[in-house]
């Protein structure tokens, strides 16, 4: 029995030196990245003890999200993946390294934590779309499904090593410490991207626009191709309807199921599972025919999953049908960034996966804010399951219409 029969795609795409190398290099980063996020709040609390301060040191971390990936994708286009990465990454190390040595000296505020946390939440955003778009070019069009799941399986594996080495550094040494493990994996990867070769960039000799022009090129582009509009209409519905309830689970652990904080790290630590379960699935089963149907059920899925959450008051049944989202949502997820990938333009492609990056991980902070709104006013068990009954109307007009554009959106020729 050979390694390829036991672990599938994963190995086929393991097998690509490049690949192999920029993988690690980025699983050893997001590790570091989690890790840094838990010491910063942390550190926030022993510096105000506020709730309100942790509020805007993770907007200060995570709002660059919704803004920078669309600028960052015109550049990453224009000059290249692996240039982008190392200039954003090199600024990273060096803002996560003066952020160590503020704090180890004590020379560290508030003000300066939010203002650090903006400056290294912008770094990480601008290689964004560069850092997915890579893949493309790294391994074989056959392996593309199988190396976009497995960095997504990594990535939720780092959101659950990250803060687990964090607390063990802040237990036995400090906060300076966690810090300064953050700013030692992007030395790593780093210096794994400066071995990395440069990618022949499909817009050499072309003349440029302006930035605000080939921003409009991408959104027409997603406009104009059928199968790649409607990938995107599932994922602004997903954002806007069903994704928010990570957000707003505080609320689902205490007035729900009457729990406390014990009740919420097992119910986020429920959905982190769940979607590396179905990260690894998809790696492992490493083809892209299927996709727009895998796409397609499991929007309906997860909906249907997270009406039974809502309207359900037994703990132990809403943790297994919180793994239940966290699965089938992450299989839509990984699916359609590969469809997406696997058919845009390749001059196109960084400026068109930032505009996924916006719609994925900007959006939910939006639909968040009005879910989180009306629930304050009718509750959240009403309100999300008026927000599936929604994403059910939706999907019932998009089913036939994606199933119409598999063939395209998963051709390999």
């Amino acid at each position: 029995m050979n390694i390829s029969f036991l672990f599938g795609g994963i190995a086929r795409a393991l097998s690509t030196p490049q690949y192999r190398n920029y993988w690690a290099g980025n699983g050893i980063s997001t590790t570091g990245r989690w890790a840094h996020r838990v010491a910063v709040g942390w550190l926030t609390w022993e510096l105000t003890e506020s709730e309100a301060w942790l509020g805007i040191v993770a907007f200060a971390d995570l709002f660059p999200t919704v803004v920078i990936p669309i600028f960052s994708g015109v550049i990453a286009d224009r000059i290249g993946y692996v240039r982008l990465m190392r200039y954003t990454v090199l600024g990273a190390a060096a803002v996560a390294a003066l952020f160590a040595g503020l704090v180890a000296l004590g020379r560290i505020d508030i003000y300066l934590v939010v203002a650090l946390s903006a400056l290294i939440g912008t770094l990480e955003a601008g290689s964004g779309p560069a850092r997915i778009s890579v893949v493309h070019v790294l391994v074989p069009r056959s392996e593309l499904a199988a190396a976009i799941a497995l960095n997504t399986a990594t990535f939720n594996l780092a959101r659950m090593i990250g803060p687990a080495i964090a607390g063990g550094l802040i237990i036995w040494t400090n906060v300076a410490t966690a810090i300064a493990f953050n700013a030692a994996s992007y030395v790593i990867f780093l210096a794994i991207l400066l071995h990395l070769r440069e990618m022949p960039n499909p817009r050499d000799g072309e003349v440029r626009a302006n930035m605000a022009r080939e921003i409009w090129e991408a959104v027409r582009y997603i406009i104009d191709h059928p199968g790649v509009r409607i990938i995107m209409v599932l994922i602004v519905a997903t954002a806007l309807l069903i994704r928010p309830v990570i957000e707003l689970l505080p609320g689902f652990a205490v007035e729900v199921f009457n729990r406390g904080p014990g009740g919420l790290s097992t119910l986020l630590s429920s959905m982190g599972l769940g979607a590396a379960a179905s990260g690894l699935w998809l790696a492992r089963r490493g083809d892209t025919r299927g996709l727009t149907r895998l796409v397609v059920w499991s929007f309906l899925i997860t909906a249907l999953a997270l009406f039974a959450f809502a309207v359900t008051n037994i703990f132990w049944l809403g943790v297994g049908l919180i793994i239940a989202v966290g699965y089938f949502l992450l299989i839509g997820g990984i699916s359609s960034q590969s469809l997406v990938q696997n058919v845009v333009a390749p001059q196109l492609r960084a400026r068109v996966l930032s505009l996924y990056l916006v719609a994925s991980f900007g959006l939910p902070s939006l639909g968040a804010l009005v879910i989180g709104w009306i629930a304050s006013l009718a509750g959240l068990q009403v309100t999300f399951a008026v927000a599936v009954v929604i994403a059910v109307l939706i999907w019932l007009w998009a089913r036939p219409i994606a199933s119409a554009q598999a063939n395209d959106l998963e051709r390999i020729d």
